[in-house]
This record gives C-alpha cells, sequence and structure tokens, in this order.
C-alpha cells in the first residue's frame, strides 16, 4: 500500500466501486478543512509518466463532493453538476497530490466550491463545482464519524 504524509488515513467511504479501484484516498483534518490525498501510482499515469488527467479530475470531484460535505456539515451524498477544472503542472509518479476546498456559496439546493490541487506542494490542478444538496441526509456519509 502507497505512503502517506503523517496525519492521513484511509477515507473508508461506503460501496467504494470506482474509487475502490483507482483509490486509495486518504483524508486528514486542518482545523475545521478536509482535505484528501493520493499518491500517484504507476496505475494513475498516462504514457508520458504523470498521472493522468481524467485521475486528477476525479480526485478534483471527490475533494470537492466530500470537503463540501464535512466542512457545511450536510451528511448527503452531493452529486456533481458542474466541474470545470485548468492544469497547471504535471505531476509524477510518486508525488503526494493533496486537494484544498473553499466553499463559495451555499444555497438551499447547491453548493458552489473551488479546489486546489498540489502535488508535492506544487499546483497542478485548479477546479471549480456545483454539487447539488438532495433533501435528504444520508447517515453512510456522515463524515464526521471518520475523524471522530
Amino acid at each position: 500500500m502507497p505512503d502517506a504524509p503523517p496525519g492521513y488515513r484511509i477515507l473508508e467511504l461506503p460501496e467504494q466501486g470506482y474509487l475502490g479501484v483507482n483509490g486509495p484516498l486518504w483524508g486528514r483534518l486542518d482545523g475545521t478543512k478536509l482535505l484528501i490525498g493520493l499518491r500517484v501510482e504507476w496505475r494513475h499515469c498516462n504514457p508520458a509518466g504523470v498521472c493522468h488527467g481524467g485521475m486528477l479530475m476525479t480526485l478534483a470531484d471527490m475533494q470537492l463532493a466530500l470537503a463540501c460535505n464535512y466542512e457545511a456539515d450536510l451528511r448527503r451524498f452531493l452529486p456533481t453538476i458542474n466541474l470545470t477544472a485548468d492544469y497547471l503542472a504535471p505531476a509524477p509518479e510518486g508525488a503526494w497530490l493533496e486537494g484544498r476546498t473553499l466553499i463559495l456559496r451555499r444555497t438551499r439546493n447547491l453548493v458552489f466550491a473551488q479546489c486546489l490541487i498540489e502535488a508535492d506542494g506544487v499546483p497542478v490542478l485548479r477546479a471549480n463545482g456545483i454539487l447539488k444538496v438532495p433533501p435528504e441526509s444520508d447517515p453512510r456519509l456522515d463524515l464526521r464519524r471518520l475523524f471522530a
């Protein structure tokens, strides 16, 4: 299993599916912020030997949804309505990817947020997302229990 920096733990999310094959994702708290991390393995790379753009988008999508869920204490699955990104630099195999989210606005039905993904401290992807807030909570997605 790939290593992670101190303070990170593997995120045990329900019904991993796609992420069970593409992870593992790691998480840690930085004050009230939930940071998501991933060690870039060969299987995450494109033929140029750097993290595939699709994997970076997957990480950004998860960073936005999980951090918004945790930081706004929503306890819901937040489907992505829109996700746009700018690729800033390559993330080489072996790099530690770390994401941080900023919630820009929350309405009754939507969350608007942005995140920055860094590879060993170098910004590699900036993403903006709009997430749907469903009306009912889901106890399986109470992320606070992961860090209790």
